[in-house]
């Protein structure tokens, strides 16, 4: 049996970010259990914001016109069989970074549903309060569902909790546990 191929998707401009610790261990997690994990981290991409001219839906093989760091992860996203989304609340959602590079997934839309269809789908959140209603973690959340719902993409687990300090969420030896423990669920 082929190992699974885990795509782990950074939406935090900070390299040593709490989101970013989760995501290592989830890709930690999912090398354990005989995955082979990528890491993008989206902030040192050029991802332009979609134009909405619907090229991409008029032409077989999801051709987006945007010629940037898209083209690169168009291929990466298609052949993984599990990602993982892990970024930051920033003023109440998803960092700007993962929501540009969301907006363009309307170039994988095709004849036979969403090409992200069926991929196995782990979140991992960070947020400055601990309430997440009072942080903006519940919206974030909202969005992953609505967007995977609509996908067909389940979510396999999420991971969120509070650090307000760079690299904080290490100190929580159960937070870390659980993106470790969702890494193997995914990488299976």
């Amino acid at each position: 049996m082929a190992a699974k191929k885990v795509l782990i998707v950074l939406g935090s401009p900070r390299k040593n970010g709490n989101s970013t610790a989760l995501a290592k261990q989830a890709a930690e997690g999912a090398e354990a259990s005989g995955a082979i994990c990528e890491t993008i981290c989206l902030h040192e991409m050029h991802i332009k914001p979609c134009n909405a001219c619907d090229h991409c839906q008029t032409r077989p093989g999801h051709a987006c016109i945007l010629k940037d760091d898209m083209q690169k992860l168009y291929p990466k996203l298609v052949k993984a069989d599990a990602i993982v989304m892990a970024g930051p609340v920033y003023w109440f959602t998803v960092s700007a970074q993962i929501k540009l590079f969301m907006d363009r997934w309307y170039a994988l839309i095709g004849k036979n549903g969403h090409a992200l269809k069926g991929k196995k789908i782990g979140i991992i959140l960070t947020y400055g309060d601990v309430d997440p209603f009072a942080a903006g973690a519940v919206n974030a959340i909202r969005t992953y569902q609505d967007a995977f719902r609509f996908i067909g993409a389940p979510i396999i687990g999420m991971v969120y909790g509070t650090g307000n300090e760079p690299g904080e969420v290490r100190k929580d030896k159960k937070l870390m546990q659980q993106a470790f423990e969702l890494g193997k669920k995914l990488g299976k």
